[in-house]
């Protein structure tokens, strides 16, 4: 049985919560301590074996193929200079197994419409999505896509990662709805709705941005009715979609940020700057002297 090998990463939108940070450089090339957020899902896609990673971009996203490109005068420069730890760095950006594959999105139009870009690469295989804002740690366990990976493996259909959220922040997700009398992590849908109301969601079961769907998808999203501002909404079709095949819900092991989010991206940096190598115990330092000064203040 062959294994599924293509990861499909929409970057073409605009990034406009970070505005003027993203005015000239794409929102998934902010950096978490010393990494764009565009590599630790880079990474956590190879590490669920993928070999494929499909970029769907814009004509602002030219760094993200600079990044994941060899960088010949820059490694001349670090070899030259003896810097051999951050030469590894620098080359081992993705493995020599890993073909990145670039498709311009002409205009942005939607979740939807950036998967649809990919099927002429995807063909009949199912695959994953991406959407590296959402930065899914795990430490110590499997990454989030590789948990999904195995849960596709087993049953053979689509698998979207969901966690649960407060009901008063429905408003800000896709909320799936599950079979009744079912538990555990894995639980076969019944509906997903867009970013219902509170007293109107079906549950507190969020999806975030990981998906593996069956080439069946594409049919769905070709066929969709755009919407608002002629957008095709990947949920939409992920509800059609539920009408003819089983699409299972998994609540993954791990933890979000929403890095789409000044606040999520702050969260990520503070927990990443407290594990790094170089910087943790200053850093856990500064932020302890931080807090005492900040208690002191308050009185």
């Amino acid at each position: 049985m062959k294994g599924m090998t293509k990861v499909v990463f929409p970057v073409a939108g605009m990034g406009t919560r970070f505005l003027p940070a993203t005015k000239a450089s794409p929102k998934e090339m902010l950096p978490v301590v010393d990494k764009p957020l565009m590599q630790y899902a880079v990474e956590e896609a190879v590490a669920a074996g993928m070999t494929d990673l499909i970029f769907i971009t814009g004509r602002t996203k030219r760094a993200i193929e600079d990044h994941f490109d060899k960088a010949y005068e820059l490694e001349a420069e670090l070899e030259a200079s003896g810097k051999f730890a951050l030469l590894e760095i620098v080359r081992n950006t993705v493995p020599d197994n890993v073909n990145c594959i670039y498709i311009r999105q002409s205009a942005v139009l939607g979740l939807g419409h950036a998967v649809l870009c990919a099927a002429p690469v995807v063909g009949d295989e199912a695959f994953a999505v991406m959407l590296a804002d959402d930065l899914l740690d795990n430490p110590g366990g499997d990454p989030v896509l590789k948990q999904m990976v195995d849960v596709y493996n087993y049953h053979r259909c689509s698998v979207l990662g969901t966690m649960n959220v407060p009901r008063e922040e429905t408003q800000a997700y896709g909320i799936v709805s599950t079979e009744e009398g079912q538990s555990g992590a894995v639980q076969r849908m019944t509906g997903i709705v867009e970013k219902p109301a509170p007293e109107k969601a079906p549950t507190t079961q969020a999806v975030v941005g990981r998906y593996i769907l069956t080439q069946r998808i594409f049919y769905h999203l070709r066929n969709l009715e755009p919407g608002a501002g002629g957008e095709l909404q990947l949920t939409d079709a992920i509800a059609s979609l539920l009408k003819e095949e089983a699409v299972l819900a998994h609540q993954y092991d791990g933890v979000r940020y929403d890095c789409g989010s000044k606040l999520g991206y702050l969260k990520a940096t503070v927990e990443f700057g407290l594990r790094h190598p170089e910087v943790a115990d200053e850093f856990a330092d500064y932020l302890a002297a931080r807090s005492l000064v900040s208690k002191s203040e308050k009185k």
